[in-house]
Formats: C-alpha cells, sequence, structure tokens
C-alpha cells in the first residue's frame, strides 16, 4: 500500500510539471495583441471588432479630434478636408484618447480604410504618436475598390524602423478568414 501511495505521489507530481512546463511555454507564446483602427464610415470598425476577437486583442479607436464629416469625407471635392489632407504628405490629423500603456503591447493591428491608394494621414500621426521599438505591426484595411499594396509599400519607407509584417486587405472577412490569415502570420 505504502509503494502504491508513493507512485501514485510521484505520478502526480510528475504530472504537476508536465503541465506547469506546458502552460509556461503557452504563455511565453502568448502575445500581448492591440489592434487599433480609424473607421471613417464603420466598415473598418467592424472588421476591427472581429480581429479583436479572433486575436484576444485588446480594441482601440483611433479618434481624430476634430471628427470627420460627410462634406469632409467627400473625395469628389478637392476642397474637402480628406482631399486637402491627403495631398499635404506632412499634413497629421490630431487624436484624442491616446493610450497610456502602448508599452505593454508586442503585436499591434492597424486598420485603416484605403484613402487615395494608401493610408489616410491619421495613420502617420498615429504611428508617430507612440514607439514602436521591439514590436510587430500588422496593417490592414478596408476598400471600396483599392488594394492594400501601395499603402503597405507607402508606410515601410515612411517607417522603415518597425518591424512591418504583411498587410492585408478584409474587405467582408469572415471570422474563419481572419482566423486563417492571423495563424499563417
Amino acid at each position: 500500500m505504502k509503494k502504491i501511495a508513493m507512485m501514485l505521489a510521484a505520478l502526480l507530481t510528475i504530472s504537476l510539471s508536465a503541465c506547469s512546463q506546458g502552460n509556461n511555454k503557452e504563455n511565453k507564446q502568448m502575445k500581448k495583441v492591440l489592434v487599433a483602427y480609424f473607421s471613417a464610415s464603420g466598415v473598418t470598425e467592424g472588421v476591427a471588432k472581429q480581429l479583436a476577437e479572433v486575436t484576444g486583442g485588446e480594441l482601440h479607436k483611433i479618434q481624430p479630434e476634430q471628427p470627420y464629416t460627410d462634406a469632409d469625407l467627400d473625395w469628389r471635392d478637392k476642397n474637402s478636408r480628406s482631399s486637402v489632407e491627403m495631398q499635404d504628405k506632412k499634413s497629421r490629423p490630431a487624436i484624442t484618447n491616446k493610450l497610456a500603456n502602448m508599452q505593454d503591447y508586442e503585436v499591434v493591428y492597424v486598420g485603416f480604410p484605403i484613402w487615395w491608394y494608401t493610408a489616410p494621414t491619421i495613420i502617420n500621426t498615429f504611428l508617430e504618436s507612440y514607439d514602436f521599438k521591439g514590436k510587430t505591426v500588422i496593417p490592414f484595411a478596408t476598400s471600396g475598390g483599392s488594394s492594400i499594396k501601395k499603402a503597405c509599400e507607402d508606410l515601410k519607407a515612411a517607417y522603415p524602423d518597425v518591424n512591418w509584417k504583411e498587410g492585408k486587405l478584409l474587405n467582408r472577412a469572415s471570422k474563419q478568414e481572419l482566423d486563417t490569415w492571423v495563424k499563417g502570420l
């Protein structure tokens, strides 16, 4: 009886040790994720919310200090706010609700609608507001007809020190498609 009790105690100790090591390994692999997004019409916001669910990441809305009106977003009007901002490569629209804990995140997904084939200038404001050293940054976008290719090229050229991963256009992406994309990164 004593031998059986000792064997059971030994097996229990080994099992707990193995489980503990497995959990430590999983904890080391788990990275704190942020899904930051700018959405003018709500389309990018919908994708960002699903992406946050899939990644287990925290959601952060990049909010302009001065909200965009429908007139501001009229791309056919060369004098609209968005048209003027996109013509000026130095434009940096002010943002509110800055993150106090950006240092906590290791992976940052940055989402936006494609404007004039690239990221809206408010994304530059966001990227220039924080230190991305040691972080992995993954762009995602929505668009009515443009690809994300030029936006990714522009971001990589403007911020060469950022550890960029391949971006993706996520129009009407299902959770399953998002999950497959995230796991493939």
